[in-house]
């Protein structure tokens, strides 16, 4: 089969075109011809190293055993069936939970032996991959490409918004709102909580299509005073963040935030590192939280809100397999909208 492989940390070019046999599948396991698989930030720090120290990187603190296919946001036809798999289940068409934990029901993204597909294991950015049978659902929409965009970004977004306790009538500040977690957090924030949100992006072009997304104000993070504009557009401070940039916006959104005001992490794309006087945060009754992808129900429930309309697919680009090179180039860009889509 066509694989794309991570050959070790580094750039670009540790992005290589291959020829590997097709898995076969075990027990309990399936085997499913990939369809569609979207780019994440995760496979990308993943290959860069940007996850762990002193050379190890991953979900594991052993590292990433390279070279391995990376991709976890995947959808496909399951084609053939291990042992102890329900025979009928050949033909289905799937969407992949993207982890296998042995925590209980809503630990299982905290377990200490979770781990990731195309992290741990293969992924997606291949013809085919195998995948525990269980972990295969089904698609939220009868469109592969569409339904690809929801596994690790969406999951990320509701258990960030679910995190946070966001109430109806609340305001939320999401920041890379146009990018793959932060279109979902503006969803799922306004459609699905009932929450106020203002959506910080770099380009205000966007305006328009974050409100058709559910924003009720649109701020470009370029503005000398953002955190003003933040405040009087919501007439007073408001109630959460929900983040991924991390250090380019972490002082403004203290700033804005009310007494009692939450903020929540799940990316670092504008700084991994930054500082940060605890006075702000104790004086003022803030909670840090940090959130990294979700459980099982909190991923049916999305795949719920996507099926009644609540929460809809943003594509900005799709690329062949063989150009994952220059998807993941192409990710890293700012001003897209959505998410970049690899297709078999």
């Amino acid at each position: 089969m066509k694989a794309v492989q991570v050959s070790g940390y580094g750039g670009l070019d540790q992005l290589e075109v291959v020829e590997r046999d097709i898995p076969k599948p075990k027990a309990n396991e399936v085997l499913i011809q990939v369809k569609a698989c979207a780019i994440n930030n995760t496979e990308i720090w993943m290959r860069e190293g940007a996850y762990g120290t002193e050379g190890k990187s991953g979900w594991r603190p052993e590292g990433v055993q390279f070279p391995r296919i990376p991709g976890s946001d995947i959808t496909g036809q399951i084609i053939e069936i291990g042992t102890d798999v329900d025979v009928k289940r050949k033909g289905e068409d799937v969407v992949l939970f993207p982890f296998t934990s042995s925590g209980e029901p809503g630990s299982e993204h905290i377990s200490e032996d979770m781990s990731f597909i195309g992290s741990e294991y293969d992924g997606g950015y291949a013809e085919y991959v195998v995948w525990p049978a269980d972990l295969c659902l089904p698609m939220a929409l009868p469109n592969y490409e569409e339904s690809a965009v929801f596994s690790v970004s969406g999951m990320t977004a509701w258990h960030m918004v679910e995190q946070s306790a966001i109430k109806r009538g609340e305001t939320v500040m999401v920041t890379g709102a146009n990018g793959g977690v932060g279109s979902l957090n503006v969803q799922i924030a306004a459609n699905v909580f009932g929450a106020k949100v203002i959506a910080i992006v770099g380009d205000l072009s966007l305006e328009g299509k974050m409100k058709e997304l559910g924003a009720t104000h649109v701020l470009s993070y370029r503005s000398d005073k953002l955190a003003e504009e933040i405040i009087e557009a919501n007439g007073g401070p408001i109630d959460a963040v929900l983040d991924v940039v991390g250090d380019a916006l972490f002082h403004t959104s203290l700033h804005v935030l009310r007494k009692g005001g939450r903020f929540c992490t799940s990316g670092s794309a504008g700084g991994q590192k930054t500082e940060l006087d605890f006075r702000t945060m104790y004086l003022k009754h803030i909670t840090l939280i940090g959130s990294v992808l979700g459980t099982r129900d909190e991923f049916e429930r999305l795949m719920k809100a996507v099926t009644v309309g609540k929460v809809k697919p943003i594509i900005d680009r799709t690329f062949p397999l063989e150009e994952a090179r220059e998807a993941q180039s192409y990710f890293k860009k700012s001003g897209k909208l959505g998410k970049i889509v690899l297709l078999t």
